[in-house]
């Protein structure tokens, strides 16, 4: 899940890296699958699932967790591709380990809650399309799955995480990898693919229904925002009162003290320190 499904940008300023129009973009069974082919470099089956914006909701408030662009294909693996801007953070703020972590969970668990078998656990792939180099190595992408620390044996778990660099400018890089990469980094379409893509959000900016929505996320945004700063200040009121308030009472606890002493002097007991 991207930071937000808007930006500042109006939506006819949207592009592909933007959380909304690459959600919308992808809604495109077969230019998905032409765009996972691409991450992956690999063949890719049939999509017979596909849903963006799909939501879990397995946090303890009650809040729903929304995964961008969530596939399954014809062989039963499992796909989340999330696009992912630095916005206004920095890279450890946005906590894309332990998100990718929880959003794999967040898979299983929903597999699980259907009646399968922990056995029948499906193949899970995490992807991260980050418009910034993600833990500053230069890489293209970085591709983790579980490893024995103790010799070369893979844990077979069927769970793999990938983070790539739309920034990356080295030459080991697939073609339509890179030509994917420039399009997200530049909005200039330079082959096939992301011709396709760059002509589906045209489309979308003409996208009446698309564009309500969007004003509509806009609108529930700036609530939220106001809702949280509203918030920030009753909290912060709560907090001054607890601390007169433990104040108040730390000042009653060394007058009763001081009283008991003087009770405890008058009888003639020693008072211990």
């Amino acid at each position: 899940m991207g930071e937000s499904r808007v930006t500042h940008k109006s939506y006819e300023e949207l592009e592909f890296r933007d959380d909304f129009m690459f959600g919308k973009v992808m809604e495109d069974l077969n230019l998905c699958r032409d765009v996972l082919e691409c991450l992956l470099d690999k063949p890719v089956g049939e999509l017979t699932e596909l849903e963006t914006q799909k939501e879990f909701r397995f946090t303890s408030d009650g809040k729903p967790i929304r995964l961008d662009v969530y596939n399954k294909d014809s062989y039963g693996r499992i796909y989340d591709t999330e696009m992912q801007n630095l916005g206004h953070k920095n890279v450890p703020e946005l906590e894309l380990a332990k998100r990718s972590r929880f959003y794999q969970g967040s898979i299983d668990i929903d597999f699980m809650n259907k009646g399968n078998h922990y056995k029948s656990l499906p193949e899970s792939t995490v992807l991260f399309i980050c418009t910034f180099d993600p833990y500053g190595y230069g890489l293209r992408q970085y591709t983790f799955s579980e490893k024995c620390n103790e010799m070369d044996l893979e844990l077979n778990d069927g769970t793999t995480k990938i983070y790539y660099n739309t920034t990356y400018k080295g030459n080991d890089i697939p073609e339509k990898l890179e030509e994917l990469y420039h399009y997200i980094e530049t909005g200039e379409p330079t082959g096939d693919l992301s011709k396709r893509i760059e002509a589906a959000v045209e489309k979308g900016r003409r996208n009446e229904l698309w564009r309500t929505e969007f004003m509509k996320e806009w609108a529930l945004l700036l609530d939220a925002k106001e809702e949280g700063r509203a918030e920030e200040r009753v909290n912060t009121e709560i907090e001054k009162n607890r601390a007169v308030i433990a104040e108040s009472r730390a000042d009653a606890a060394e007058a009763r003290v001081k009283e008991l002493e003087k009770l405890l002097a008058k009888a003639g007991i020693p008072v211990k320190e």
